[in-house]
């Protein structure tokens, strides 16, 4: 069995983070390992707390996972401080890790910002060079690019520059700002349009990291970048259309929607 590695934070409403990698990976097929950056108190109205992990204590877990179930591909997710950002960045290149997948969490849709300008140069230094695909959404490949994002167009040109300074490619995320969720891929010099299903579902908790972590999943499974890509926006788009509505904001999808077995059975002779 192939076997794919995360690198995040904690989500103990279980929608995003860990949590949601954890659930995305094993649903496409792969054997899940996690290395926890930090613990949050979150659910799906927001965040109340974070504690971090220390960058000795997550140097531990990447060894634990390194030297005996060697990972066949690595999705990285939110890292916030330049010291574990570094910690990571070593470890991979000590056991020369491969099809890693870099979602640069670093502001969110709304435009808020998520990690500091320092953090933000670490990430750029040390990571973005060691990533087979960095998965920006609009506000983040802007920061990248240091351009203006408004239409197709300039994701292109903003994808192009990206992928050109670190040298990987790029899976730029349209989102409605805009575009109906049609994402880009710029690679070797070359794009290509990935579209994605208009789904008029509010509950989108964890849709970034879903998506990386199946791309993830699918590049350890042998299937090429285009390939695990569009596996992955497929995926997504199910998860999404299973209309899961959990939690008083905008909620979690329903991660485990194609799995259908005697186990995921329900008791139909509980009360109802």
């Amino acid at each position: 069995m192939k076997t794919a590695l995360t690198i995040a934070g904690s989500d103990c409403s279980g929608g995003a983070g860990i949590q949601a990698d954890i659930k995305t990976m094993i649903t496409n097929g792969v054997y899940a390992m996690s290395a926890i950056t930090a613990l949050t108190a979150q659910n799906t109205t927001g965040v109340t707390a974070i504690m971090e992990s220390t960058p000795e204590f997550l140097g531990e877990q990447l060894e634990s996972i390194f030297t005996d179930i060697y990972p066949d591909a690595v999705k990285i997710g939110m890292v916030s401080s330049s010291s574990l950002i570094k910690t990571i960045s070593d470890k991979l290149k000590k056991y020369d890790a491969k099809n890693i997948v870099v979602d640069p969490v670093m502001v969110a849709t709304s435009g808020a910002k998520l990690i500091s300008d320092e953090a933000v140069s670490t990430l750029k230094e040390h990571l973005f060079p060691l990533a087979t695909v960095l998965t920006p959404n609009i506000p983040e490949a802007e920061v990248l690019s240091e351009m203006k994002i408004s239409n197709e167009e300039e994701m292109i040109k903003a994808a192009e520059i990206i992928s050109e300074k670190y040298g990987c490619a790029v899976l730029c995320k349209g989102g409605h700002q805009i575009n109906d969720a049609n994402d880009l891929l710029f690679k070797d010099g070359t794009y290509t349009w990935y579209n994605g299903k208009r789904i008029n579902n509010p509950n989108t908790h964890g849709t970034g990291c879903t998506l990386s972590s199946a791309i993830a999943a699918n590049l350890a499974k042998g299937f090429d970048l285009d390939a695990s890509v569009k596996r992955a926006k497929d995926y997504i788009s199910g998860a999404l259309a299973a209309m899961l509505d959990l939690g008083k904001g905008s909620g979690p999808m329903n991660h485990a929607f194609d799995i259908q077995s005697k186990f995921t059975k329900e008791n139909s002779e509980a009360e109802q």
